[in-house]
This record gives structure tokens, sequence and C-alpha cells, in this order.
């Protein structure tokens, strides 16, 4: 986990700047906490920076008012997490850096192949309107990002921030980025059930389908919804743990495993077939041995 805190003195281009990325799709709106309506993401971006120039307004004195923060997790901070341990754990960290009662917006980019968020909001407090103190601010963040290793178990294997991707309609290399994807979620032992894969998948806007025999992989918006063409499961050299049914399983090595069982049982009643044949037919040799011997012995006496 990576937490950023960028030094903005101007909270309507830190805004304006998420808000850009929302019209390139991409970003999407993702949490906001204290506003003043139920859902701000309704209205226009300009509704949205007036809450925060209303609050600004009551104290000119402070030449850099805005708050800008990055949270960059990595694969498996997310799928530990998921997504409602990230609207939480965003509302901690706020808390803990002395902004939990501001107004505060979230976005959810993906211009950069990877999930991270981005929260502005106001240094001036909205009650006093005086300025929250920010001192130590680095400092607070690494202790949080401490705790939250402690609390949910969080390892530093994958903090190369290019593993962590998000797919969308405009991503580059999907076939090789979706490998590496599943090869990421593959390796980590906590993910037990189709259950927990499927929505381990959909932080990351993928999808797996079973279409007749097969199955597909969707790229997907945040509603579920197809942006681009699917890929055939069978195009991939590294596939998924788990699939939607759950008494299949899309592994290469799995799926020659079966292959394998199949040929070993044929090969086994093909043997036990031979092998009762070959009984009968000495059976029947011995019969007709022994009626031939008997045969032999009464002509022999004749002579």
């Amino acid at each position: 986990m990576i937490i950023k805190i960028h030094q903005t003195c101007s909270t309507k281009n830190a805004l304006f700047y998420n808000e850009r990325k929302i019209d390139k799709k991409w970003a999407s709106f993702y949490h906001s906490q204290n506003m003043p309506v139920m859902n701000p993401f309704l209205g226009n971006r300009n509704d949205r920076y007036r809450v925060f120039q209303e609050i600004e307004e009551r104290n000119t004195r402070v030449k850099k008012p805005g708050l800008h923060i990055s949270v960059n997790p990595t694969v498996s901070d997310l799928v530990r997490l998921g997504d409602a341990g990230i609207r939480t754990e965003i509302g901690n960290l706020m808390e803990h850096l002395g902004y939990g009662n501001q107004p505060y917006l979230v976005y959810k980019h993906a211009d950069l192949e990877r999930v991270h968020f981005h929260i502005v909001s106001t240094r001036i407090d909205c009650d006093t309107g005086k300025k929250i103190k920010d001192s130590y601010e680095k400092e607070k963040s690494q202790r949080f990002i401490k705790e939250l290793e402690q609390k949910y178990q969080l390892t530093k294997d994958d903090t190369q921030e290019k593993l962590n991707y998000r797919f969308s309609g405009s991503s580059k290399n999907l076939k090789q980025n979706l490998e590496s994807l599943f090869s990421q979620l593959n390796r980590m032992e906590f993910i037990t059930s189709k259950e927990m894969y499927d929505q381990a998948l959909k932080l990351f806007n993928v999808e797996v389908k079973q279409v007749g025999r097969g199955f597909l992989v969707f790229v997907t918006d945040e509603n579920g919804n197809p942006v681009r063409y699917p890929v055939k499961m069978g195009d991939f050299d590294e596939r998924p743990r788990f699939c939607l049914d759950n008494t299949l399983n899309c592994g290469q090595n799995e799926k020659q495993k079966v292959r394998f069982l199949g040929d070993f049982k044929k090969e086994l009643l093909k043997s036990l077939f031979y092998q009762l044949k070959n009984e009968r037919f000495e059976q029947n040799v011995g019969r007709n041995k022994r009626k031939s011997l008997k045969s032999g012995k009464g002509k022999r006496n004749r002579y």
C-alpha cells in the first residue's frame, strides 16, 4: 500500500483534475462523505467544487487550502480488503489524518492500468474556519499503513505498482495483463472458493462466464456491462483457479489431469476386458484339452 499526500495549492485544480479523468473514462465516481447532499455525483463538477469553495472563503489567508491524497493498493491489498474494506479504510485514513469530519470525494482511477484512488477535500475546517494542523502528515500516513498491514495481514510481495491491473475498454496488451492478473490471484492461498475468486476479479472489472461448453473472459464497466470483445479461456496459458461452474477448474494442469484420468480409466477398462477374455480362453483351452485326452486314451486301447 502506498499513500501519497499531494501538496496542492488549489482545491479546484485537484477536483477538476479528477473530473477530467472522468470525462476521458479513465476514472469513475467511487465514494463521498460528509457532503451536504446524499449523492453529490448526480450534480455537475461546479456543484461539487462549490461545497469546498464556500468553506475556503471563510479563511482566505491560507495559501494552500487544497487536500489531495492518492491511495495505491497492491493486488493483494485490494483482494484482502475488498470493495467495502477500501471504503472503510479510506474513512479511517481521513480520521487518522484529522479530516474525518471534512466533506470529501473519492475517485477510482484506471489511467495507469492499475486500481488506485484519489481523495479530494479541503484543509479548512468546515466547522471553525481554521486551518487543520497538517504537521507530520507523512509520518502519520506511514503509521497508518503499518497498522493496516497488521490488521489485514498484508504482505509486501507484490508492491510493484505495475502488477496492480485494472482493465477498461481501452486497455492495451489485454491478454498478457489478464494472464498476469490470473497469476497473481492464483498465488494467493487465502482465496479458497469460487465466490472469493469472482469477487477478486470484479475489483479489476473482469468477469468469467460460461458460454456453451466453454468459458469467456469479459472486461466490464462499473455496472458489470461488457465494454469490449471477450477473450476465450482456451487462449490463455495462465488461467484462473476457479470458474463459475463449481465442478470445473479451468487451470491447464487440471484439464491435463482430467484428460489423464480419463485415458487411465479407458486403459484400465481395456486391460480388465482383455484379462477376462484371456481367462475365458484359457478355461476353454483346458476344457478342450481334457476332452481330447479322454478321447485319445480310448483309441490307444483299441490297438
